[in-house]
């Protein structure tokens, strides 16, 4: 296990603006306080630029999950590895509870994939 990098605990809502604070962008995209989270063991399907309607309502639902599992309770913020921020400046960050990675709830389900570097056509 790694080193909690914080902890966490808040009422997560769907963000409707840039700067709103706990709300979830997508399915692996959050707003934390003021930070910008990308979780960064996991790739989910778009919401906002989608290139098919499957990939929407798959993106929708793996939003839908990680703001249920946010709101279940505590949960700590790990350091993924080498980076500390991706190309668009949000912080790289596993999310964990009990020592169990959030991003494996949502692979688990089907609605998320293991991040290998390459995103995943979600349309075929």
């Amino acid at each position: 296990m790694r080193a909690p990098a914080a902890s966490g605990n808040a009422t997560f809502t769907l963000c409707r603006h840039a700067k709103q604070p706990n709300c979830v962008v997508d399915g692996d995209t959050i707003h934390f306080g003021s930070e910008i989270i990308r979780i960064a063991d996991i790739n989910t399907p778009e919401v906002h630029e989608a290139k098919c309607g499957a990939e929407a309502a798959l993106g929708r639902r793996a939003t839908q999950r990680l703001i249920a599992l946010l709101n279940e309770g505590p949960f700590d913020l790990e350091y993924a590895g080498t980076r500390d921020y991706d190309k668009y400046g949000r912080d790289l960050r596993i999310l964990s509870r009990n020592g169990r990675s959030l991003g494996d709830v949502l692979v688990s389900e089907g609605i998320a994939e293991r991040w290998t570097g390459a995103k995943r056509d979600w349309c075929k």
